[in-house]
């Protein structure tokens, strides 16, 4: 078997092919959560918080070699947990609902077991005894 064929076969296998459209819908969505915190919740929450822009927020702890200010970001880190916080719920609410989907039906409750051999000998007794008397 070539080199060829063997990546073909490799790469048409369904989990490589079902990794890399979950990355490339990943990477996709993360775009979109990232812009829904940083253009849409933060904004709102900074008005709220009294005009306060929370990618500019940040602490300064002097300048590097060249004359820049070096900044500790946690506005932008606080943007970034934001940004996780909705992906987890969001992953969450999947795979809860994927799981609900997985999850088999509830099986009709057993027929009961037929009772042992001696219970039925004992019932013909039973029967043969009312019979006589």
């Amino acid at each position: 078997m070539g080199l060829s064929s063997e990546f073909k076969e490799f790469a048409m296998k369904g989990n490589v092919v079902d990794l890399a459209v979950g990355v490339i819908i990943g990477a996709a969505f993360g775009k979109i959560v990232s812009s829904l915190v940083g253009d849409i919740f933060m904004p709102t929450l900074g008005k709220f918080a009294g005009g306060v822009n929370f990618s500019d927020l940040a602490v300064a702890l002097g300048k590097d070699p060249t004359g820049k200010d070096v900044l500790i970001k946690y506005g932008a880190f606080a943007q970034t947990i934001f940004d996780f916080i909705i992906i987890a719920l969001v992953l969450f609410f999947v795979i809860k609902g994927i799981n609900r989907l997985k999850k088999p039906a509830p099986a009709a409750p057993a027929a009961p077991a037929p009772p042992p051999k001696s219970e039925l000998l004992l019932e013909e007794i039973r029967d043969l005894l009312a019979k006589r008397g």
